[in-house]
């Protein structure tokens, strides 16, 4: 059976790798920062699962430590030239997001359809890790098909990844250390808090203002965290499920679902996820560190009310 232990030694390996090559980049003046960087994420999904709660703490900490003081720098892998990336480009035009692509169809696929599939009697997938474990199987299946496709050196994948997350940095970890924030928020109880606080706003048997209320609460806990992973236990267990789903017999499925687009349109417009919002602003060198955001604030506020819609029209 291959469960997510796997998925999480195979993104190890992956980290480790990294650190390798980073110490061995003597172009760049901080590979030692690098190095340790990398080393302890890679030594997080390696044993992390074997660590106790206060050794896990510490790597954290000390991953906070690598990065606060500043001790990554941008190595300079050997790798394409721009004008060899676009020799490929021009060449394959459109075919080049297919690899792309393959990474979700693959977890699309182990998810809906292979969940449930057994061999001599035993599940194929870990019981409700079959999306994640695919999504892996998919960037594994992804990176095979471009390394024939274009026939390059098995080491180039590594290079490349090596490349794109020193341009991000330590911004690579802020979906992960997000999201833990938002369980610790919901084990100390932060969700009842704000709970009890919307019981007394919103009118009793009123669906919508709950409804309202969640949607705009997953935005604004988004905003503040940078993450909708974060903000989703908060209010799932402030108004979610006590009322939406307990009270008001609502779908837990299709609230989890549109509760999360909600919290997606708060990502749209907040530096807090600096690697979706901060970085690229960055690597397009735009005159407006903001310039992200400002650009996506009159996609995200109507899409915002557009879900509190469409989350009163189905999850009752």
């Amino acid at each position: 059976m291959i469960t997510l232990e796997h998925a999480y030694i195979l993104a190890g390996l992956f980290f480790a790798a990294l650190a390798v090559l980073s110490a061995r980049d003597a172009a760049n003046a901080k590979r030692w920062g690098n190095t340790a960087f990398w080393a302890l994420v890679a030594m997080s999904f390696l044993f992390g699962s074997h660590l106790t709660d206060f050794q896990n703490g510490l790597l954290v900490i000390t991953l906070i430590g690598v990065g606060g003081f500043n001790l990554l720098g941008r190595g300079a892998p050997k790798t394409t030239d721009a004008a060899t990336r676009e020799k490929f480009a021009q060449a394959r035009g459109n075919k080049l997001f297919l690899p792309a692509l393959l990474i979700p169809a693959i977890a699309l696929l182990g998810g809906v359809v292979l969940k449930d599939v057994t061999l001599l009697g035993e599940p194929v997938f870990q019981p409700r890790q079959a999306t994640l474990i695919s999504l892996a199987l998919g960037a594994v299946a992804a990176t095979a098909l471009t390394l024939i496709w274009f026939r390059a050196p098995p080491i180039a994948p590594l290079q490349e990844a090596r490349r794109i997350m020193d341009t991000v940095g330590w911004a690579a970890l802020l979906p992960q250390m997000l999201a833990s924030l938002g369980a610790v928020f919901a084990a100390s109880g932060v969700g009842t808090v704000i709970g009890d606080l919307m019981g007394q706003v919103i009118p009793d048997g009123n669906k919508f203002a709950a409804v309202s209320a969640f949607c705009l609460g997953m935005a604004f806990f988004t905003i503040l965290m940078g993450n909708a992973f974060a903000a989703f236990p908060v209010m799932a267990a402030a108004i979610g499920l006590p009322l939406i789903v307990q009270d008001y017999g609502g779908s837990p499925v299709v609230m989890g679902a549109i509760g999360m687009l909600a919290g997606f349109c708060g990502t749209l417009m907040t530096p807090m996820a600096a690697n979706f919002n901060v970085v690229p602003a960055a690597l397009l060198q735009l005159p407006d560190r903001d310039g992200v955001i400002k650009a996506q604030i009159p996609t995200a506020v109507p899409l915002l009310f557009i879900n509190i819609v469409l989350m009163y029209l189905f999850v009752f």
